[in-house]
């Protein structure tokens, strides 16, 4: 996908006029990479980042270029989020998209939403290396069961659909990812109030199993600067729902819709004009879902080849 987009990049650069379809192809390239990047993300990067995390505690030392990777890892993991935010909201009109500001406080709450989780299953991967390999796949498989209740559409065969709700259940077991349209402010408290459970659970479990000669002892303050800094990025959250969230309604007059968390916005106005020659309809049903899009019809909403 990215060798293909940057070579499709490179024509249009040196094109003298480019087509709307060379343009809409290269949009859905882009929303593709997005959304693979995503779940490159959480398939890989994030328990690389948990494993990094436990060695580095369970040697007891750090070199300066594992410091560095956990940072950089630590930052691409929630970038990867507010990428794939950002290019979901290229499908709305363009005065809808995410603010400086907007951007830097969704990228914070998921910072600091993310990184005490983490911190948490490496510390109880160094009481227990194995707990892990018992405790993953009982949280995965309640996030695929609630995944499947909920309902998804994404793919056009249910072989695959499944495959695609069980690496969502991968991403869940990190952080949290909509699946479903509708009202999804009860959906988040619920997963948010098992997870802040789930954590505690397993930070709580490593302050009171450790031995009291541990060399670990520095790490008692972060446990608990772990939970004010989850408690922080659910506050930050709600200040980017209620007053920086982009404003989204239904395009039918007269007519409001829920905007991912439920709040009330000023009227949506979706991409007018002929659709292109080729639509993302993945992307496309992702953006409906995470917005809660309320449409006439699915050709008034392009694949976000105008912000591309």
């Amino acid at each position: 996908r990215c060798l293909r987009a940057l070579r499709l990049g490179w024509e249009l650069c040196w094109a003298k006029a480019a087509c709307e379809q060379e343009r809409s192809r290269l949009a859905f390239l882009c929303h593709d990479i997005s959304l693979l990047r995503l779940f490159e993300t959480f398939l890989e990067n994030a328990p690389q980042l948990t494993l990094l995390l436990y060695v580095i505690l369970r040697t007891n030392r750090a070199e300066p270029s594992q410091g560095v990777g956990i940072c950089t890892a630590a930052l691409c993991v929630t970038w990867s989020l507010l990428d794939y935010h950002q290019s979901l909201r290229s499908f709305l009109q363009g005065k809808y998209e995410l603010s400086l500001c907007s951007s830097f406080v969704y990228f914070l709450w998921n910072l600091f939403l993310i990184c005490p989780r983490i911190l948490a299953l490496a510390l109880f991967a160094l009481l227990w290396p194995y707990g892990v390999v018992i405790h993953f796949p009982l949280v995965w498989l309640a996030m695929f069961f609630w995944v499947n209740m909920q309902g998804t559409d994404f793919m056009e065969s249910p072989g695959p659909e499944q495959l695609y709700r069980a690496v969502v259940a991968v991403i869940l077991y990190f952080s949290w990812f909509n699946v479903a349209k509708g009202r999804t402010l009860y959906r988040s408290i619920i997963y948010h109030g098992f997870i802040l459970v789930d954590t505690v659970l397993l930070a709580a479990a490593w302050l009171w199993c450790r031995s009291p000669s541990d060399e670990h002892l520095y790490l008692i303050p972060v446990v608990f600067a772990a939970l004010p800094c989850y408690l922080l990025g659910l506050v930050l959250r709600l200040v980017y729902y209620k007053w920086l969230h982009p404003n989204v309604r239904a395009q039918r007059p007269g007519a409001s819709d829920e905007v991912d968390a439920g709040e009330m916005a000023g009227g949506l106005q979706v991409r007018l004009g002929s659709a292109p020659a080729v639509v993302n309809r993945r992307m496309q049903w992702l953006a409906q879902t995470q917005f809660s899009v309320s449409l006439q019809g699915e050709q008034n909403l392009l694949n976000g080849a105008a912000a591309a």
